[in-house]
């Protein structure tokens, strides 16, 4: 199976971040209620990686997405509305035999009980991405490459795939995962090799919950001593915050991400552990906030901003998809971030955000607080 030649990833980049997974077009409901009752859908776009590379481009950084989509109005639809964010889609690839993935879903928030999800996937263009057949000079041609777990559980030829990216080579760049565990999508799976493809990655994403159920691991310093290879390993706790664990691991590690390798590195063997709260929002829907939230803390890294900065920043990019019914939506203006992100512990603490917060007229101290 052929897959990237050693040396591979361009020695100057022009692209700060790739991001390749799926993405589909998503239809979002018009009203509260059960898919059975709802009148109407309104069309959308969905996926994690796709999501993350809008909301970094949105951002003014250097984005691409590679996937696979259909030959048809759907694919159409997503490339042209992620290329509308910026996000460079040149290295898209449409599949003839093969239609975009759809899904529609109810407005209740996905860890709520009545919340419904319809895919219609199976068989689609994204689940035939293989190592044969991505364009390996384009994927690895960013300082930061970011992938997620909900590529590795759409086929074999998709978990091969991964395997082949996460792989250490000379001159790979920065690998980010974000673990993104989808029960639905590993029922008869091993999620356990999303652990494998997460110890093989410099910076990961994973939350408290995702890791207890897909791997019955508990607790962020379990999940840290199940990680050791990673340089940076950022858990989400949800309401708790986030807690990161940085510092430079066993094993070598092969990069041409340049300060982004050195941003997301530690300085000594051990880890250095940071903890940042979580902000107060009034939440409209929370499908995306995970992606958003990637975006900061990958946005702040290429910036090389501190740990802490760069856990506010996810944070903030977070807030501001919250705050709104879909998956995207336009970030605060850097330097309004930068300010929330520069408060002190009490003020950050006493932040309330709520929908229109990411107004650029709107300074520190014109936020709501509780």
């Amino acid at each position: 199976m052929p897959g990237p030649a050693a040396g591979t990833a361009h020695a100057a980049t022009t692209t700060d971040v790739v991001c390749l997974g799926e993405s589909m077009v998503t239809f979002l409901p018009s009203q509260p209620g059960r898919l059975a009752d709802v009148p109407s859908f309104g069309r959308g776009i969905g996926g994690a990686e796709s999501n993350v590379a809008c909301a970094l481009a949105a951002a003014g950084h250097r984005a691409a997405w590679v996937g696979r989509v259909g030959a048809d109005g759907f694919g159409d639809h997503l490339v042209e509305t992620i290329a509308g964010y910026g996000v460079d889609t040149s290295a898209v690839r449409r599949d003839p035999g093969r239609p975009t993935g759809i899904y529609f879903r109810t407005a209740t928030d996905r860890g709520a009980g009545a919340h419904e999800v319809a895919y219609y996937r199976a068989g689609s263009a994204a689940s035939a991405m293989s190592p044969s057949n991505v364009p390996y000079g384009e994927v690895f041609a960013g300082r930061i490459l970011h992938l997620s777990g909900i590529t590795a559980a759409l086929s074999g030829d998709c978990l091969a795939l991964l395997r082949e990216l996460t792989a250490e080579r000379p001159g790979r760049p920065l690998v980010s995962f974000d673990v993104n565990h989808r029960p639905h999508l590993w029922r008869g799976g091993d999620a356990s090799v999303l652990l494998e493809l997460a110890r093989r990655s410099d910076l990961v994403f994973v939350g408290e919950d995702e890791a207890e159920e897909a791997w019955g691991i508990v607790g962020a310093e379990a999940i840290r001593a199940a990680l050791p290879e990673p340089a940076v390993v950022v858990v989400k706790r949800g309401s708790a915050g986030a807690t990161v664990f940085s510092g430079l691991r066993p094993g070598p590690r092969s990069s041409n991400a340049g300060g982004a390798e050195d941003a997301a590195a530690g300085t000594g063997s051990g880890d250095t552990v940071t903890h940042v709260p979580a902000l107060h929002v009034d939440v409209v829907a929370a499908v995306g906030a995970g992606d958003a939230f990637a975006a900061g803390f990958l946005s702040a890294t290429l910036r090389g901003l501190p740990v802490r900065d760069r856990v506010r920043h996810g944070h903030l990019m977070a807030a501001a998809v919250l705050t709104v019914p879909g998956d995207l939506t336009e970030p605060p203006a850097r330097d309004h971030a930068d300010r929330l992100a520069a408060l002190d512990d009490g003020a950050w603490g006493r932040l309330r955000l709520g929908p229109g917060w990411t107004a650029a007229d709107r300074a520190p101290e014109e936020v709501r607080t509780s």
